[in-house]
């Protein structure tokens, strides 16, 4: 049996109070394993945003746990919280968020400098990483110079430089075309998937959807079905 690497139980929010309240996220729990490419998937205001905000120490849920190695998170300090996210945590953003006036090489670094790492290894370590996603020869180029997929793999780089053992993908190939996605998408599993960490991507994109181990769908803030990668049409 795979080791778990975050379970998340009875997770709730939601938004405004007595009768104005709105509920985003209901009595949600489930596993995620080590080795596992899971995904979220459902229509827009499901919920997926705000679950995937909860489990990785963005937003406090109102109720519900999400313990990772055993350890609810949110039962945690705000300091080791914020250790969960820099050093158990890699997020890739859909919009990317690298900063335009630095390097691509410097991008990467940023997870090692708020570590407070050496200046000189961390640029050694972000050149390594930009090499294991096959940019090693843009590290000295801003962002502009680069095209939308090789933004997308600074900002897997970035993500992964740090070690984290979950691996999280917000919408990752929304800006992309079917085949730059899938190609993204087969390059994290089959480079970066090990027994040593988990993938959970939040997706609307159904052509990804053969590249998941699982997939959890969610309707109004609820989980309505569990299901195997190939369980659902493309």
């Amino acid at each position: 049996m795979p080791e778990v690497a975050l379970a998340a139980t009875g997770l709730e929010k939601w938004f405004g109070e007595g009768e104005a309240r709105t509920w985003a996220v209901r009595g949600i729990g489930f596993e995620a394993f080590l080795g596992e490419m899971l995904y979220i998937v459902g229509p827009s205001g499901s919920g997926k945003t705000t679950l995937l905000s909860m489990i990785s120490g963005i937003l406090k849920p109102d109720a519900g746990s999400v313990a990772v190695e055993g350890k609810d998170i949110w039962s945690s300090s705000p300091n080791d919280i914020a250790d969960f996210r820099l050093n158990k945590v890699g997020f890739v953003f859909q919009d990317f968020h690298l900063f335009p006036k630095l390097t691509t090489m410097e991008n990467v670094a940023i997870p090692l400098i708020f570590k407070k790492m050496d200046w000189d290894l961390s640029m050694k370590s972000a050149v390594e990483f930009l090499d294991a996603v096959g940019l090693a020869g843009k590290a000295a180029l801003p962002p502009n110079k680069l095209s939308g997929g090789e933004q997308q793999r600074v900002a897997i780089a970035r993500a992964l430089v740090g070690g984290p053992d979950l691996l999280i993908f917000d919408e990752p190939t929304a800006s992309l075309d079917g085949t730059t996605g899938k190609r993204i998408i087969d390059f994290v599993k089959n480079k970066f998937l090990n027994d040593k960490r988990c993938i959970l991507i939040v997706t609307h994109d159904s052509r990804i959807y053969g590249y998941a181990d699982r997939i959890i769908a969610m309707e109004d803030g609820q989980i309505v079905k569990i299901m195997s990668g190939g369980e659902i049409e493309d």
